[in-house]
């Protein structure tokens, strides 16, 4: 199976109070350090950005695309990713941006669980984790006439497909702290995932 990555940055960051693709993380900015550790699993990248959003330099292997419609979730990101990749990738493991603990392994695992399904999906006891979840490229139908329907909630696109969901504490194993499923949404949260990488704000504000 080939495999590839879809990283959605067109989120409008409004409880950070700037863009999140952007923000310093050690030598790297949040979207690059994602990227790289997607590339360490997938042979395949492709970002999903909103119209006119500036992403910092990339890989050249990195492909951009953008979203038709602004506002409408992570839906039409991730049907613009699996535009992107039709015909050239099976599936897809779709994440954000902010989630700069991302966890190779996990990823991996994820890839494994696929087995036979068209989608798998982490799921705590609150609700799924649509951004860090294995899509085929075969559900962008799905995707499609939910977006068209103005039904923009993941989880009905879970209804409607063959989907795993995989209890969250299962994936410890390959993620001890769950870093996959944190997304960096607050200053705080920020600050926090900065400290468990062994960076500061100190040294990233003097970059």
């Amino acid at each position: 199976m080939t495999n590839a990555g879809i990283i959605l940055c067109g989120g409008r960051s409004t409880r950070m109070g700037r863009d999140k693709a952007t923000l310093p993380f050690g030598p790297e900015l949040m979207l690059q350090r994602v990227a790289r550790l997607l590339g360490e699993v997938v042979e395949r990248i492709v970002v999903v950005a909103a119209a006119g959003q500036e992403l910092p330099p990339l890989d050249e292997a990195v492909e951009i695309v953008r979203d038709e419609r602004e506002g409408r979730g992570p839906l039409e990101g991730i049907a613009a990713g699996l535009r992107a990749i039709d015909g050239t990738a099976d599936a897809a493991f779709v994440t954000s941006c902010d989630v700069p603990l991302l966890a190779p392994a996990f990823v991996r695992r994820m890839f494994k669980l696929l087995g036979e399904h068209q989608i798998v999906v982490p799921k705590d006891e609150k609700y799924h984790h649509p951004l860090a979840a294995v899509y085929r490229a075969e559900v962008l139908p799905h995707v499609e006439q939910l977006l068209a329907e103005d039904r923009m909630r993941p989880f009905f696109l879970f209804e409607m497909s063959d989907t795993l969901e995989i209890d969250a504490e299962q994936m410890r194993a390959v993620d001890a702290q769950l870093g996959s499923l944190r997304n960096i949404n607050r200053p705080e949260d920020y600050e926090k995932a900065l400290q468990e990488a062994g960076f500061s704000s100190e040294e990233d504000d003097g970059r």
